[in-house]
């Protein structure tokens, strides 16, 4: 799912969408849905509408296991 495709009106809609497929996944595929669930919360807020705080903080644990993710993968 592309969030750019997405018109005014099912954004949140998208967002929902994106929130279940992310409870749903695995780690690898969290990881993928990031970006793009984070960016339809970028256009909710630019278009003036509220952002859930569930979804304020799914976006802030994704966001933490990106980090962690990288920091699994660094040499020591």
């Amino acid at each position: 799912m592309t969030v750019k495709s997405l018109t005014d009106k099912n954004l949140i809609a998208a967002a929902e969408t994106l929130e279940r497929r992310i409870a749903g996944a695995d780690a690898r595929s969290r990881l993928a849905l990031q970006p793009v669930f984070s960016h339809a919360l970028e256009l909710l807020k630019a278009d003036g509408q509220r952002v859930p705080r569930r979804m304020k903080r799914l976006d802030a644990a994704l966001i933490d296991e990106v980090i962690e993710a990288r920091f699994d993968n660094m040499p020591v």
